[in-house]
């Protein structure tokens, strides 16, 4: 779907982003003002954890008892929550990012992933550099995220990864080829992940979230949110919280043999594909 709102950086919906990681080259770890966690909560971090979905899945994560630091583009800290700046398209950022969690919480086991940025164009409009741009921070800052998590994940033997892509990974939108292959990669990532580190303990997974209300789903034209939304099953935008739920038991010990699912939080939007 085009949109006027290029470059944006997200937390997946079918018009693209709702939550943030950007373009920060240095990271900085803000304190917990919150209480301690429970002793039985893992170490988590949320990458695009500012706001939207990220944020709402942060809280969700913290609610469990699980110790969390957002990262985000901005590196704000929200209310209870410590954060990082970090650019997932700079590997120096991500290597920061996770070793200012680690000094903070100890060794990374919850890892989501909820990061990208659209430049929205037709394809017969586009171009290669666009192209590239996208792809860097989608679908190889994904990699870059997954990669560094992985050997803490395995030496662990225990771990969680969620990647958040979108709806349009499976339904096209007009204006987003790049964006779109870049989330449908997602799976393929994903699912590749879910074989490797299966044998160690450690799940991988990826939440396709529909269309969320969120501040940016908020300032589409109000004709066009209620074409989006009439075209789902139940007929209304999601909050930011119930696709949280999702990724939070995705990240929960019940969740201990589902992976390499490929899970659908949309309202059935894309019932069938």
């Amino acid at each position: 779907m085009t949109t006027d709102r290029n470059r944006t950086a997200h937390t997946d919906g079918p018009t693209g982003p709702t939550g943030s990681t950007g373009r920060a080259t240095t990271a900085a770890l803000t304190a917990d003002s919150s209480d301690s966690p429970s002793p039985r909560g893992r170490s988590a971090l949320v990458f695009g954890g500012s706001r939207g979905i990220g944020l709402a899945t942060a809280r969700a994560l913290a609610a469990q008892g699980h110790r969390v630091t957002v990262a985000s583009r901005g590196g704000e800290a929200p209310d209870g929550l410590a954060a990082v700046r970090c650019d997932v398209a700079e590997p120096a950022d991500v290597d920061r990012a996770f070793e200012s969690a680690g000094r903070r919480q100890g060794p990374v086991q919850i890892v989501v992933c909820n990061v990208g940025v659209r430049e929205d164009n037709l394809l017969i409009r586009s171009d290669a550099a666009a192209f590239q741009r996208v792809v860097n921070t989608n679908l190889t800052g994904s990699w870059r995220v997954l990669r560094r998590a992985a050997p803490a994940l395995v030496d662990g033997g225990w771990g969680r990864v969620v990647l958040v892509s979108s709806v349009a990974a499976v339904l096209g939108m007009a204006g987003q080829t790049n964006y779109a292959a870049s989330k449908a990669a997602l799976v393929g990532l994903g699912r590749t992940v879910a074989r490797e580190l299966g044998p160690h303990g450690v799940t991988c997974n990826v939440v396709l979230p529909g269309f969320v209300r969120t501040a940016l789903t908020e300032d589409l034209p109000a004709p066009r949110r209620a074409q989006i939304v009439d075209g789902s099953a139940l007929g209304r935008a999601a909050e930011p919280e119930e696709v949280a739920a999702v990724i939070a038991f995705l990240a929960s010990e019940a969740a201990g043999y589902v992976t390499g699912a490929v899970v659908p939080v949309d309202g059935g939007l894309a019932m069938g594909v």
